[in-house]
């Protein structure tokens, strides 16, 4: 009997790691099986779980996932093992990332420990089955270390990657994993400012990838290298590298490749710019159109990814109190007669005291009403305030894009006129040209570059042409000097209504002000990336920091007038600093997005 579950066992895990080694990313859909015991109830149980899994209602799999577990624990390693790995998949995808790990552990300990894999003919299978969960388990440590950056989650990472790679037995089914796992080395170096092992990683996903003919992981690859090229300004390598991989998935119009395009042309026109490449705006309007097109087909999914984020929470919380009411419900009849005696205690002892405690409830209610009043009376206060602030800043935005246009379109374009009626007139001259039109041409190209420098200041003109990512980059590159180095980490974030993005730009703008003036450090840091429709901004240095309680308002946005602007906002905002040790600021905005185009 032992032997024959065995066999069906290692049927089963042969057929279940067969259709994860030809999934496209091993990161995905993992719990697509053709097992079919028809004599089974729990398998039908778990075919039924994991199409809801696949229909992304993650909150009702996750509730029948934990049932079918503690079913399956003692009844059929098969079933609990398959329930544990899709638990873990569904914490995953609603990045519950700490929750799925702990499922993730699990089946690796299942795999070493499991008397079945001890024997060497299935080795393979048993190796299989540990680089899937290792690769799980180094996504999701990689994804806890790009979200909190703490180092025990960059070490996790690292340490799960090196197993994989560490594997020198792979055939060719599992050098997909080794690949993937390359590309996302490639990526934590980038941001770890590592660019010679960066380089070295994406060479290898390159290599594999290009053996394999996998032409849209190619083009991710080739993705990651030419960034580091153009963080490190070798801009026409970075440009040439970009367009292999566009060219790689041209014609590929799976969700992957698209996604990969829009994130390629975006980066491309970041790279022309710099060439003085005026092609870069065609390549821009390119990766906001695919962006645009990927955000309206994906509103809905995100939606229910964000609901069942909350949900799966909810599920597993009933779970746990089901089990909790089967067990009470057991002691029901010895506790029922206790519990009645109680009340009848409880009973008399509250008739003897109702009395003084009606008075004091009294007491306390009249004091809690005025409590409330008076506290009303200051949020009403403190609410009007903040409205006047904030219209007051509105309208300095607004007058300043208001003349910054002004000085752009009108004043500049008459500035260009009159130059050229100018040259027009020097050939009415037979002789040499009068002085004073010379001088008069060159006052007015003087005064044309100080209207645009000022335009400039006013509003960023490439905060109106690119976007956040570029202005803020550009905002780094213009204020680092030999004093201080600003350094930024911007994610995938898109364009934004115009308002909102000048918003931000100006509280971004702000702190960094804050920080050439006080801070006295030597390195900053710009976070800016987009989650769940919240905008997440995170700037730190390595300055003298401030006690934020002494602090004084002066000229300009002080601290608790960018606390008001961003509670009108309806965001969050956090301060982390004390003397000498430096300051973290985290905002968090939820996001205004740009006016849908309707085309005739």
């Amino acid at each position: 009997m032992k032997t024959l579950r065995k066999i069906i066992l290692l049927l089963f895990l042969a057929i279940f790691f067969e259709a994860l080694s030809n999934k496209e990313e091993v990161v995905s859909d993992t719990t697509s099986f053709s097992i079919k015991l028809n004599d089974s109830i729990l398998f039908k149980r778990f075919e039924s779980i994991n199409q809801i899994y696949k229909e992304k209602k993650f909150d009702l799999a996750l509730k029948s996932a934990f049932i079918l577990l503690d079913s399956s624990k003692n009844s059929s390693s098969e079933i609990f093992f398959r329930t544990n790995y899709l638990i873990g998949n569904i914490f995953y995808e609603t990045s519950s990332f700490k929750d799925g790990i702990k499922y993730f552990r699990s089946n690796i300990n299942n795999v070493l420990n499991d008397s079945i894999f001890l024997d060497v003919n299935v080795k393979y299978l048993k190796n299989k089955i540990l680089l899937q969960n290792y690769l799980r388990l180094g996504s999701s440590y990689h994804k806890l270390n790009e979200r909190d950056s703490l180092k025990i989650y960059k070490d996790s990472t690292l340490y799960y990657y090196k197993k994989i790679i560490d594997f020198n037995d792979l055939d060719d089914s599992f050098v997909n994993t080794k690949a993937k796992t390359y590309s996302n080395l490639s990526a934590l170096y980038i941001n770890d400012k590592a660019y010679d092992l960066a380089k070295e990683f994406a060479k290898k996903a390159i290599e594999i990838n290009k053996l394999n003919n996998n032409k849209v992981n190619e083009a991710g690859a080739l993705g990651n290298l030419a960034s580091i090229y153009s963080i490190e300004e070798d801009y026409h390598l970075a440009k040439k590298l970009y367009l292999e991989g566009l060219e790689l998935i041209d014609n590929d119009k799976s969700p992957k490749a698209i996604r990969f395009k829009a994130s390629l042309y975006a980066n491309l026109a970041w790279v022309m710019y710099n060439l003085k490449d005026y092609k870069a705006y065609e390549y821009q309007e390119f990766s906001y159109d695919i962006k645009d097109e990927l955000r309206n087909n994906e509103f809905k999914g995100i939606v229910r990814r964000i609901n069942a984020e909350y949900d799966v929470n909810t599920a597993k919380k009933l779970v746990l109190k089901e089990a909790e009411n089967k067990q009470l419900k057991n002691q029901r009849t010895f506790w029922l007669f206790g519990i009645g005696s109680f009340i009848v205690i409880v009973t008399l002892l509250y008739g003897l005291n109702y009395y003084k405690l009606r008075q004091k409830n009294l007491r306390l209610q009249l004091t809690q009403t005025q409590l409330v009043q008076n506290q009303n009376l200051e949020k009403i206060k403190s609410e009007s305030q903040v409205r006047i602030l904030n219209a007051t800043i509105d309208g300095k935005e607004s007058e300043r894009k208001q003349i910054a246009e002004t000085l752009h379109d009108s004043v500049s374009a008459l500035l260009s006129s009159a130059n050229l009626h100018l040259q027009a007139s020097r050939g009415l001259f037979k002789g040499e040209t009068p002085v004073e039109i010379n001088k008069t041409q060159k006052i007015i190209m003087e005064a044309s570059q100080t209207i645009r420098d000022l335009s400039h200041t006013l509003v960023s003109s490439v905060l109106l042409k690119f976007g956040l990512k570029y202005a803020i980059k550009d905002m780094a590159d213009k204020y680092s000097n030999s004093q201080i180095k600003i350094d930024t980490r911007i994610g995938e974030v898109v364009r934004y209504e115009q308002n909102f993005e000048i918003k931000v730009y100006n509280i971004i703008q702000e702190f960094i002000n804050n920080i050439l003036k006080h801070s006295k450090a030597e390195k900053a840091m710009i976070k800016l990336d987009e989650s769940g429709g919240l905008l997440y901004l995170r700037i730190s240095d390595d300055g003298i920091g401030f006690d934020k309680n002494k602090i004084i308002n002066k000229d300009g946005l002080g601290l608790n007038q960018i606390d008001a602007r961003i509670q009108m906002m309806e965001g969050e905002f956090h301060i982390d600093s004390s003397k000498k040790n430096g300051t973290v600021i985290k905002v968090v905005l939820p996001i205004l997005e740009k006016e849908p185009i309707n085309l005739v």
